[in-house]
């Protein structure tokens, strides 16, 4: 166990409780935290100058193969219980009308918005936090039995964009003000703007926002005259027809994947269904930038992995042949083929 010492603030604490989620020290993790809040830091800058950017870098050193799947669960889990010791700590109590706050349908990232949840409470609001992957059906249901003042609803990943938008407009059929944030509607939120939805890029903002009842209840209008021309449902529906022909193209074209292990098959088929599900939300927003940055990103992760480039090239290559006749979905992927070694671009020069 690490002994804590006393820091003048979250940033000198913050080597510290990265070590301390390196060892899996729960304990001592929750004393860094504890001892900033005994010094009179507040409880709400422990939070978002602590853990919040430690998890960031949690998910960092997973990116980069530095930390396995099991270590990056067991430094999340600490971080969750060193955020109930906090508030714990703080003991809040409301003053204010009810918040909901959950993940987005299909989404498990759930400790940033858990963190917004207990930024709202060190607020004085009533919180209910709904957790991670919440089916929209039940959202709804809940609404329809809680009164709430707003419902702050957490995408991670853009994939889940469509399903996002659903979520949006079903609590928006219950009278119930909708503030949307995370990476999912993109840095900048201007997926959210797509969707015609408040954006908050951060804890402190989701706050203001939900406390400003003009701006929570501003009409917005979603920008997505595009989706009459059947594309996205179209390709959603050769989803799995789509990973089993990029499955059968990597076996012909790329042999040494049919000695891959149980686990390597697992995580090929992933890949192929997460290429088609991003692929499938830009076409649903109409912009190739989310596509093209997902490419990145996940080129970045294969090779850190030992994955060849060339064999997600392969991958676009098959979707941009079976594709050829989706306009937008073909554009963006030859725009994903000219970043990765082996896609269309490279075939044609």
């Amino acid at each position: 166990m690490v002994a804590p010492v006393t820091h003048a603030g979250p940033a000198a604490a913050y080597p510290e409780y990265l070590d301390c989620l390196a060892e899996a020290d729960e304990y001592a993790a929750t004393d860094v935290a504890l001892a900033l809040l005994e010094s009179g830091v507040p409880a709400e800058r422990v939070l978002l100058d602590l853990v919040a950017p430690a998890q960031v870098e949690v998910g960092e050193r997973w990116a980069r193969n530095q930390w396995s799947v099991a270590e990056e669960h067991a430094a999340t889990h600490i971080s969750e219980r060193v955020v109930a010791a906090v508030v714990a700590y703080a003991d809040p109590r409301p003053t204010r009308e009810r918040i909901v706050v959950a993940c987005m349908d299909g989404e498990w990232h759930a400790l940033p918005p858990r963190l917004v949840a207990e930024v709202l409470r060190l607020r004085g609001w009533q919180v209910t936090f709904l957790g991670a992957s919440v089916p929209a059906a039940h959202l709804v249901s809940y609404l329809h039995r809680h009164d709430a003042h707003a419902v702050a609803l957490a995408c991670a990943l853009p994939m889940r964009l469509p399903y996002a938008h659903r979520m949006i407009e079903a609590c928006r059929r219950s009278d119930v003000p909708v503030v949307v944030g995370g990476r999912g509607f993109g840095v900048d939120g201007r997926w959210a703007g797509r969707l015609g939805v408040n954006w908050a890029p951060d804890a402190p903002a989701a706050a203001e926002l939900v406390a400003d009842e003009r701006a929570l209840r501003r009409m917005l209008t979603a920008e997505l005259p595009h989706l009459a021309d059947d594309e996205y449902a179209s390709l959603v529906r050769r989803r799995g027809e789509l990973i089993d022909s990029g499955l059968a193209d990597l076996y012909e074209r790329a042999p040494r994947t049919r000695d891959y292990s149980p686990t390597q098959l697992d995580s090929t088929v992933s890949d192929l269904g997460y290429i088609v599900d991003f692929l499938a939300a830009a076409v649903y927003v109409d912009d190739g930038s989310l596509f093209t940055d997902f490419i990145d990103w996940l080129l970045v992760i294969l090779t850190s992995r030992g994955v060849p480039p060339a064999a997600l090239g392969l991958t676009v290559d098959h979707y941009g042949q079976q594709l050829r006749d989706f306009p937008r979905a073909a554009g963006y992927l030859g725009a994903a083929a000219a970043r990765v070694p082996g896609g269309l671009d490279a075939r044609r020069r």
